[in-house]
């Protein structure tokens, strides 16, 4: 089953994820939300839209815009909405 794993915490953990672009996207309700905080950060992709952060806390160490999502995926994208992916050291195993 993939797990999202950052300093020694699994951080979501599903056999449901979708892969785009070598990510795997986890759903909402697989997230560990006690790890999870909300950032002010925002990025844009061409063909999925305005992507939204989470900063991952973890023993009390930050890993700022860790996770991203995508709140209003475009159309093209849409398989991905309501779902969280990750990057900045976070790995994913299988």
């Amino acid at each position: 089953m993939p797990r999202a794993v950052w300093n020694g915490s699994v951080l979501a953990e599903s056999n449901d994820t979708v892969v785009v672009e070598g990510n795997h996207y986890f759903p909402e309700e697989s997230l560990k939300k006690e790890f999870f905080r909300d950032s002010s950060h925002r990025s844009l992709c061409p063909w999925k839209g305005i992507a939204s952060y989470y900063t991952v806390e973890v023993d009390g160490e930050r890993n700022e815009n860790a996770a991203w999502y995508y709140p209003k995926p475009s159309f093209l994208a849409r398989k991905i909405k309501g779902r969280v992916a990750f990057w900045h050291g976070v790995r994913v195993e299988p």
